[in-house]
């Protein structure tokens, strides 16, 4: 007999709805949900081998606890026994920041990733944050904190209104969107060409986005905010920035400070003057801006290649302040901020608390934090450095830092030194093998689903909810489970029951809720708002919970209509909740009230920006690459994900080919700042010449994994390439595109051995 269910794409941002065919409690066949409100039925491939990655024979089943040396097979009472044991003693001696966390980029693709790792870090008590973030987004996340007084306040394109959208450093038709929640990315864009849109690629590859492109500027990588600068620059110079109202710019309904200050910053970046560095005519560059200025809707959208560079929180404002510029910030068609089910009820405007940088540092190098977090280049070295407040006990979940980090091999030394290791994990990767205790996750088809991450930068307001595919294994445990006892354990209180946990969450909500004059349960009881919470489990009552709470929800009785997750549940392809809306100024939270369009941390960036006009280098740059099969290093075990065209080559322009006398297949080895490496040449001109590209994620050559297909198609690890050392100073991002390399032949043409 076989059934279908509904199921949330966990596999990248775009958030698809899948149906699922089961049969025998496995999936044999995943296909679009043409009913979906969302995704009407487009699927990628990655969403088409769910059941391949679903049933992975070298997932783990159950927890693998170190002993003698060796991991070996546990029960999950003995695994939670064994982390209390190994944490808290350390924790007690050495104190709290003798802890650190290390959070992997699957965590915002799991409902329980959403929920716990908050409260597992309270119960560490450590600032020893690190996450995929400073290898990432992070960028992007300061400039909205400077501009928006809120870290997580990201506008998105208005992609299905928009009739002009410039991308920058993002490949969104193999990523499949990215901080741009948006299923059927390429559908979308065609239907920009239809209604007469324009779309404009600034890319160092000639990708598939670019392909599709009325215009693709191959700008020199690491370059994008000279760029843009000169782009402000046009926009000033030439009376194209949007009408003021009353003497003042505007965003939506908010009042935006600083557009004085911009316009004395971008002074000097003028069209000529960026030229030679961005290597983009200044013809082409007036052109931009002054396309951008006319279209009567516009988003300007940047991503990885724009943020993991030297100046990528620079170029993370910089993107908004042209979107503020041409008035489509906050705007129908332009940049907007998506209002998710589970987010923040509008609020009357008013001023906040606004957003600090570097309210510590960490301990060896002095780095300042970042929305909380320390950089991820920074984590060997705060293990490896003896001293007061040495991390000794390391907690991973869903991450392989070992592969995304720099310097892989120095942290996996650094990891084999640890007192204590946990790992999260359904496989034992090349950061997971250093672990005293490993616990693993069901699979997906086992678990529930919400996007709390990704719907907050959707490109359509809406709800969907995936509960299990398939019952839980009997000898498994639920992701929910296994972090509620994780904190638990953290605490010192692993007997607990798990449940305790999630309410313990609710307590402390509807206490914070109750106690909001805002609120819609201003005044009530919190223990008679709990008891009308519905859901199988702590996790589906906390879901309950937010969606009552938040802008569409019921409000505990307030507004019948609203949603609640029973209310969600009943449609199960999901609710439309409408179009992007503006929401400026209530989101604000900057101690003004207004968009504070120069803070002083970017004003004192654009110095250093300044310096980099005449910095221009002839050689040889290295920039990432996405493709459709792969999401960073966490697919690479799936038979139908890699191969193919999906290879860890080193693409090279024609003339850099010939310049340096290797033909397509021959070896290379490349050398950077922190190692080198050898990896196969693919001559193409799809990359520009001065640039040459490796994708991120491989590496599967390290001794003590289980991940036969991975290792099979070891490919070779790009960050290991860089040291840690080269970082954007406000966000601690690790700069992963953009630096220089040396190249050297090995062998001129391809053997029959070649590698990768």
């Amino acid at each position: 007999m076989s059934r279908t269910a509904l199921r949330i794409c966990p596999l990248c941002e775009a958030t698809c709805g899948l149906t699922l065919t089961i049969e025998e409690g496995r999936v044999t066949r995943a296909r679009g949900d043409g009913a979906d409100v969302f995704s009407h039925g487009f699927i990628c491939p990655k969403g088409a081998s769910f059941g391949q990655l679903d049933a992975d024979p070298d997932r783990l089943r159950e927890p693998l606890v170190r002993r003698g040396g060796r991991l070996e097979p546990a029960g999950w009472d003995e695994a939670f026994a064994a982390v209390e044991a190994g944490l808290r003693p350390l924790i007690e001696r050495y104190g709290p920041q003798a802890a650190a966390i290390f959070l992997g980029n699957p965590n915002v693709h799991t409902m329980a990733g959403g929920l716990y790792p908050p409260l597992l870090l309270g119960a560490l008590g450590t600032r020893n944050v690190f996450t995929a973030s400073t290898l990432d987004q992070m960028p992007k996340h300061v400039s909205s904190g400077l501009l928006y007084g809120d870290a997580n306040a990201i506008p998105v394109p208005d992609l299905d209104r928009t009739d002009h959208l410039l991308i920058i450093g993002a490949n969104p038709l193999d990523s499949g969107g990215s901080l741009c929640t948006a299923p059927d990315f390429p559908g979308r864009l065609r239907a920009l060409r239809r209604r007469g849109g324009r779309l404009t690629v600034v890319d160092p590859r000639r990708t598939r986005t670019a392909e599709a492109a009325d215009r693709h500027l191959a700008i020199r990588p690491g370059t994008d905010a000279l760029l843009l600068f000169a782009v402000v620059r046009v926009l000033f110079a030439e009376d194209l920035v949007a009408p003021e109202r009353d003497g003042e710019l505007v965003a939506g309904a908010a009042g935006v400070t600083g557009a004085d200050e911009v316009r004395r910053l971008a002074a000097d970046f003028t069209p000529e003057a960026v030229a030679a560095a961005c290597d983009v005519p200044a013809e082409e560059i007036r052109t931009l801006a002054r396309e951008l200025a006319a279209a009567p809707r516009a988003a300007v959208y940047g991503r990885i290649g724009s943020t993991t560079v030297e100046f990528g929180t620079l170029t993370s404002w910089l993107v908004d302040v042209v979107n503020a510029l041409t008035g489509n910030l906050d705007r129908p068609g332009g940049a907007m901020f998506p209002l998710s089910a589970t987010g923040r009820a509008p609020r009357p405007p008013r001023p906040g608390k606004g957003f600090a940088l570097g309210r510590w540092r960490s301990r060896v190098s002095g780095h300042p934090e970042a929305k909380g977090e320390l950089p991820a280049a920074a984590l060997a070295e705060e293990i490896e450095t003896p001293g007061e407040e040495q991390v000794r006990a390391l907690i991973v979940i869903a991450g392989n830092p070992v592969l995304s980090a720099p310097d892989g091999d120095r942290l996996d030394r650094a990891l084999a030194g640890l007192d204590f290791m946990v790992s999260v994990d359904p496989y034992l990767n090349e950061t997971a093998r250093h672990a005293h205790v490993v616990l693993p996750p069901p699979p997906p088809s086992q678990s529930p689903h919400f996007d709390f991450a990704f719907n907050t930068l959707a490109v359509r307001n809406q709800v969907r909810y995936s509960r299990p595919a398939v019952p839980l294994d009997a000898d498994r445990l639920s992701e929910s489970e296994i972090l509620a006892r994780l904190v638990l354990c953290a605490g010192g209180h692993g007997g607990a029951d798990p449940a305790a946990v999630d309410a313990m969450a609710i307590d402390a909500a509807l206490g914070k809720a109750v106690a909001d004059p805002g609120s819609p349960v201003y005044g009530r009881d919190r223990g008679e708002l709990a008891a009308h919470l519905t859901g199988v489990g702590g996790d589906e009552r906390r879901l309950d919970m937010m969606l009552r709470l938040g802008p569409y929800g019921d409000g505990f009785g307030a507004d019948p209509d609203g949603l609640t997750l029973a209310k969600v549940l009943a449609h199960p392809h999901g609710i439309d909740l409408g179009p992007l809306r503006p929401q400026l100024p209530g989101l604000l939270r900057t101690r003004s009230g207004t968009v504070e369009l120069c803070p002083e941390p970017m004003a004192a960036e654009v110095e250093r920006l300044r310096r980099a006009l005449g910095g221009r280098s002839d050689g040889l740059v290295l920039v990432g690459r996405r493709h459709l099969r792969s999401n960073n290093s966490w697919m690479h075990n799936i038979p139908a994900l890699v191969g193919g065209s999906n290879r860890c080559t080193l693409q090279m322009h024609p003339e850099d080919a010939a310049r340096l006398g290797v033909a397509d297949g021959g070896l290379v080895r490349v050398k950077g700042d922190g190692g080198e490496l050898e990896a196969p040449v693919e001559v193409t001109d799809a990359v520009r010449t001065g640039v040459v590209s490796l994708p991120h994620g491989w590496g599967h050559d390290r001794p003590g994994t289980r991940t036969s297909v991975a290792a099979a198609h070891a490919g070779v690890n790009v960050n290991q390439l860089i040291d840690g050392s080269r970082l954007d100073p406000l966000s601690g991002t690790a700069v992963l595109n953009g630096y220089p390399v040396q190249l050297t032949v090995v062998t001129p043409r391809a053997t029959t051995h070649s590698p990768g």
